[in-house]
């Protein structure tokens, strides 16, 4: 398989002891099986996912965005921008196309762009893409299966995708109310895909969880829920806040509704390190709070 090259934006969940941090360890060990090489953008800087919470306006989150972008069409010219988290990858191509859409927008946040000398770098070219859109169109699914090793027999998956990766854009060619890919690359490296699962895409609450937690939890509760309903062993996303959410909420769900949750949340990509014969360390599963026993088991084989 021939080398791939991506300008990589690795956001802030993924920084080390950060939320998503054993993500970014599965993710390398997965890329290094795949052949891919993620070329980090140079001074990155947040993407301003929090921004529009915080009523701090449109140009500043779009400017930090097309700071991003240019940075990256200066350093690493003709890659396609790859995004692991899904708020960074909806946010960065979001501003891209409401740059391209307003001649406005995009004067002004060139004009801020002046003082840190990138106003002549954007010129907001580059593909912006989440790894799973990678994994997809440009290795495909015979091409995640090719450095299996270990299959990930007798495990139920439920594919959580979330609202991020699926809304307004989504992954091409893919149903907005029912999106297969999770349950596609878990069928492919042998696990059993709970393909009915009906709460794949339901919001987890996002940043509702620090500021409305009762809102979020009656969510994050119904999304657990209708994995254990279908059996499901461990649940399985692309969203770095939709695993936070579901995964650490759960006690606290426990003491509320006098439930007994305890499911394991994971990342596509702990799923594929694993079956590639990585071993829990390098699949980041020591960084998950509620083990994935099943998985550890295989990794450990």
């Amino acid at each position: 398989m021939a080398k791939k090259q991506y300008s990589f934006y690795p956001g802030c969940t993924s920084e080390r002891k950060a939320s998503a941090a054993n993500y970014m360890v599965s993710v390398n060990a997965m890329c290094e099986k795949l052949n891919i090489k993620l070329n980090e953008i140079p001074d990155w800087n947040c993407c301003g996912a929090s921004i529009g919470y915080a009523e701090g306006g449109e140009l500043p989150r779009h400017v930090m965005n097309a700071r991003n972008i240019a940075l990256s069409e200066q350093h690493n010219p003709k890659q396609d921008i790859v995004a692991t988290c899904a708020a960074c990858w909806l946010g960065a191509k979001e501003s891209s196309e409401r740059l391209s859409a307003s001649e406005q927008l995009l004067a002004d946040t060139k004009e801020v762009l002046k003082e840190a000398g990138l106003d002549v770098q954007l010129k907001n070219e580059t593909p912006i893409r989440h790894m799973v859109e990678v994994l997809i169109e440009d290795i495909g699914y015979e091409g995640i299966k090719e450095p299996m090793a270990k299959p990930l027999e007798g495990i139920k998956f439920a594919g959580y995708v979330g609202c991020q990766t699926n809304r307004p854009f989504g992954v091409d060619g893919e149903s907005f109310e029912n999106p297969m890919y999770l349950d596609k690359m878990v069928e492919t490296v042998g696990g059993e895909a709970i393909t009915n699962y009906e709460r794949k895409v339901t919001c987890c609450g996002g940043a509702l969880a620090f500021s409305e937690p009762e809102k979020s939890q009656v969510q994050i509760k119904d999304i657990i829920e209708a994995a254990y309903d279908q059996g499901a062993d461990m649940i399985v996303t692309p969203c770095p806040v939709c695993q936070m959410n579901v995964e650490v909420y759960q006690g606290q769900i426990n003491k509320t509704y006098n439930t007994k949750f305890n499911i394991p949340v994971t990342y596509y990509s702990q799923l594929l390190t694993v079956a590639y014969g990585g071993d829990i360390k390098q699949a980041g599963l020591d960084g998950n709070i509620i083990r994935a026993k099943r998985l550890e088991e295989i990794a450990s084989k």
